[in-house]
């Protein structure tokens, strides 16, 4: 696989439950690219999404992410996998008992850092990028919709991901914060070199982001899809 590309996969079925649910993937995301996944509920977004990390096994075909072989994944070597990776949820999925600083030394910790100095570091580097300089301290019930997503997106980014993997990170936010949240995916792309697969249903940040579109219909990935707005 070449060094720039993070995602391939090649003449990949994708099941679930037994149930063929997309065929014959084709699929090539390079470093720093900002790719949509679109498509109505039920076609794959979300089988294609777990694919990629890990958590539905690849049984036919070629995939690589990151750098791992996904025919060759086992529940040992998942979690390497995903050391690689940022996920972020559309609920946000914070820990509601702790604040902010403690939410993401939880994950450094989860993912073998040990050094508290350089935790606070890259804790304080993350809060920065995303525009929550001086708020680790806050509760996440004290933070607005928008605030806590960018803390999302801040544990995203704990581990220097190659890949971050966003499902509907704009689904419960206002369009104004959507386009704030928008306008830091793009700023990591560009920053960072990261790439970004975003699933959406909301086809407005799409017309506004313009970016290459994947969808998902028919059991089957289109690339470089078009949307008729």
């Amino acid at each position: 696989m070449e060094n720039n590309v993070v995602v391939e996969l090649k003449n990949c079925n994708i099941y679930q439950g037994g149930n063929l649910i997309l065929k014959d993937v084709q699929l090539t995301i390079r470093k720093g690219e900002f790719v949509y996944l679109i498509g109505k509920t039920g076609t794959g977004k979300s089988s294609l999404l777990k694919t990629l990390y890990g958590n539905i096994p690849l049984m036919q075909g070629e995939g690589q992410v990151c750098g791992f072989n996904l025919r060759h994944l086992t529940w040992k070597n998942v979690p390497f996998l995903r050391r690689n990776l940022g996920i972020v949820f559309q609920d946000f999925q914070l820990l509601t008992d702790r604040d902010v600083n403690n939410n993401l030394m939880f994950v450094l910790q989860a993912t073998g850092w040990t050094d508290k100095n350089l935790m606070k570091e890259k804790i304080n580097h993350v809060l920065g990028k995303v525009g929550l300089k001086g708020k680790g301290h806050k509760m996440p019930y004290e933070m607005s919709g928008g605030e806590q997503q960018r803390v999302d997106i801040a544990r995203a980014l704990l581990n220097n991901p190659k890949l971050i993997l966003a499902d509907e990170p704009t689904g419960n936010l206002d369009p104004d914060t959507s386009d704030e949240i928008m306008h830091l995916l793009h700023s990591i792309c560009a920053d960072y070199g990261t790439a970004i697969v975003m699933a959406t249903h909301d086809y407005s940040i799409i017309q506004k982001f313009r970016s290459r579109i994947l969808r998902t219909e028919h059991g089957m990935v289109t690339d470089n899809a078009t949307v008729v707005y």
